[in-house]
């Protein structure tokens, strides 16, 4: 009996080849152009200190903002903008800072409020004038969402707005002199705070004061039984003033005995690459105006039915109200406000700063745009023809376009949801809405554009290695161009476009392997921009509702259309790839192999057919019947 044959080892492809067009060696040469980026990073890590702590203990009253909490919450449960109990609480707060001698301001103003249209809102503040005109704002939500009581979210801190400002008061005290504070304080109770932050947003963008703002303190659930937490992303790539950040967290610190924690490093890139804000100290961060949220509820937010006056936790409200005043009695004395806004990852009692993160990223893009680029030579030396993969990118982009025009004009004509360009509250009934409506109507066309332009795209002929080479080219330096316009827009987005690069430079050398590597290498490619979807139905607890609240951003304004034409490009060459991992890529045909009739005659002429075969069907079944 012969002895079995060997198997022979499979060839491995040559460097340089058009099985392997991508100069490997170059690339990880190239790769340690990172390592001074995050040499410099290391060397940036900073351990800043907080302001002194105030030499008089706090006295807060527990009992009494407790009182003032179920009161309001027993009051006027439903305080949703435009309702009966949003205008009593406002007249409410109004009331309870005139028993301390307080007189309040009023600014009304309509805004859009999502499900319920135009609608008129208030923002009440009393001022206590300071030696400086430099103002310190310590604010809090007054509404509800109309599904509870909202007696922690916010009657809580709605009522430790009020206990505080009791400090400067003479009512009460056996003194007819003032407390004089060394910078102007303002007691500001918002409107529409559950809504997408529009108090605040109207407060930083309109209010006489907002131009001498030097620090914003958001008390939202105060008196709730999670672990004390801060919010600090803003409507851009910034971060509130860090002196203020370890202020925070040091005067909690003392009064509970932990650290207040604050989101991952990986949600705050996340956050700074796509600026999302729903707390109300983001349109503060968003202007330059250094700010912050000091909760006791998650990020997804709380029980909104539960949300009663008995489930209020005594201890929990007393800790954080001492800390709210010692926090404002540091902030009063401190000479370091005047920081506004930068960027940076918060890593509890460490920083690393913005620019290092920003200089890291660029580092890393540095050596797939070397690889890209080479890519690019490599064709060209060896004379491979890129203008049939450059027409088929471009018709997968023109029918990403007309996605994008369609979704701008359902827009302007209504079929989405309108809205104040602003996030509403992860936890509200709006937010895991489905515009299905919109969606219906738009998928005709949507489907149309499909098939006109998946005519082009059909394989008609085996691929050759020479055009699988030149779609990657193609696709690579499209990449390229999105990701050099991404830096110049906002260079923390580079953390979404940086699986998808260089999976998919390795993608372009594994021709010939299993198809199982291929999508495994296509679908780590995708991780990168799924992160702010991870982040809304993780982090948020939106679940499969996040990409609906992600297009509400998008169809409200929040995020800017320049920022979805960046999106758009990238799915575009996302097509491209996949077809070429799946070998299912063809190259925009030449002239010669065209059908006789073009994309949208052959639509026609497919949809003609098939409703005459159906009635030529009813036909024969009706004379059989016969």
């Amino acid at each position: 009996m012969a002895p079995p044959r060997a198997r022979s080892p499979r060839r491995r492809a040559r460097r340089g080849s058009s099985e392997r067009p991508v100069n490997a060696r170059l690339v990880r040469g190239a790769g340690f152009l990172v390592a001074l980026p995050l040499l410099v990073a290391a060397f940036t890590v900073a351990r800043p200190a907080a302001l002194p702590k105030p030499p008089l203990p706090p006295a807060f009253d527990t009992p009494t903002a407790l009182r003032l909490a179920r009161d309001l919450a027993q009051r006027y449960p439903d305080r949703s903008p435009g309702s009966a109990g949003a205008l009593g609480a406002a007249e409410w707060f109004a009331a309870q800072m005139k028993l301390y001698g307080f007189a309040t301001q009023e600014d009304r103003f309509t805004a859009r409020v999502a499900g319920r249209g135009e609608v008129e809102l208030r923002n009440v503040l009393a001022v206590v004038r300071g030696d400086s005109p430099q103002a310190i704002v310590i604010l809090a939500h007054r509404d509800s969402t109309a599904v509870g009581p909202g007696a922690n979210d916010n009657a809580s801190g709605t009522a430790a707005l009020i206990e505080l400002a009791r400090g400067y008061s003479t009512v009460g005290t056996g003194s007819t002199l003032r407390a004089s504070p060394a910078h102007t304080l303002i007691f500001l109770s918002t409107d529409g705070g559950a809504f997408g932050a529009l108090g605040a947003e109207r407060f930083a963008s309109a209010s006489p004061y907002r131009g001498s703002v030097v620090a914003v303190v958001n008390l939202a659930a105060i008196a709730g039984g999670g672990r004390p937490r801060l919010e600090l992303a803003g409507d851009e790539p910034r971060s509130p003033a860090i002196a203020l950040v370890r202020t925070v967290a040091t005067r909690v610190l003392e009064e509970t005995g932990e650290e207040p924690h604050g989101p991952a490093a990986l949600w705050q890139l996340a956050d700074l690459g796509f600026p999302f804000a729903p707390g109300e100290q983001g349109p503060f961060v968003g202007d330059g105006i250094p700010a912050i949220t000091l909760t006791t509820l998650p990020a997804h937010g709380g029980d909104a039915f539960t949300d009663t006056g008995e489930r209020l936790k005594p201890k929990r409200f007393g800790e954080l109200g001492r800390a709210a005043q010692s926090l404002l009695a540091s902030l009063d004395a401190g000479v370091e406000l005047a920081q506004g806004t930068s960027s940076y990852v918060y890593l509890g009692r460490r920083i690393v700063r913005g620019w290092a993160v920003e200089l890291v990223l660029l580092g890393a893009l540095l050596p797939f745009l070397v690889g890209a680029v080479d890519l690019f030579a490599f064709c060209r030396r060896r004379r491979i023809r890129l203008g049939p993969a450059l027409r088929a990118l471009r018709s997968r982009a023109a029918f990403w376009a007309w996605a994008g025009l369609l979704l701008w004009l359902g827009t302007a004509f209504g079929l989405f949801r309108d809205g104040p360009g602003r996030p509403v509250a992860p936890d509200t009934p709006a937010a895991a809405s489905w515009p299905v409506a919109g969606l219906v109507v738009l998928a005709l066309p949507l489907a149309a554009g499909w098939l006109l332009s998946r005519e082009r795209l059909l394989p008609r002929r085996p691929l050759t290695l020479e055009e699988r080479v030149a779609g990657y080219t193609v696709a690579l330096v499209a990449l390229a161009v999105v990701a050099l316009l991404v830096v110049a827009t906002n260079p923390f987005a580079l953390v979404f476009l940086l699986p998808s690069l260089y999976a998919w430079l390795w993608l372009a050398q594994q021709h010939g392997r299993a198809p199982w590597l291929r999508a495994g290498l296509f679908a780590v490619g995708l991780t990168g921009p799924l992160l702010p979807l991870a982040s809304l139905a993780v982090r948020y607890g939106l679940g499969l509702d996040a990409p609906a609240y992600l297009l509400n951003l998008v169809t409200t304004g929040y995020v800017p259309w320049l920022s979805l034409a960046l999106i758009l490009s990238w799915v575009a060459t996302a097509g491209q790839v996949g077809a070429l991992a799946a070998g299912r890529y063809a190259p925009y045909p030449e002239a010669r192999e065209l059908p006789p009739r073009g994309p949208f005659r052959e639509v026609v002429r497919v949809s003609v057919l098939a409703a005459r075969r159906r009635r030529d069907g009813a036909g024969r079944h009706a004379g059989t019947g016969g």
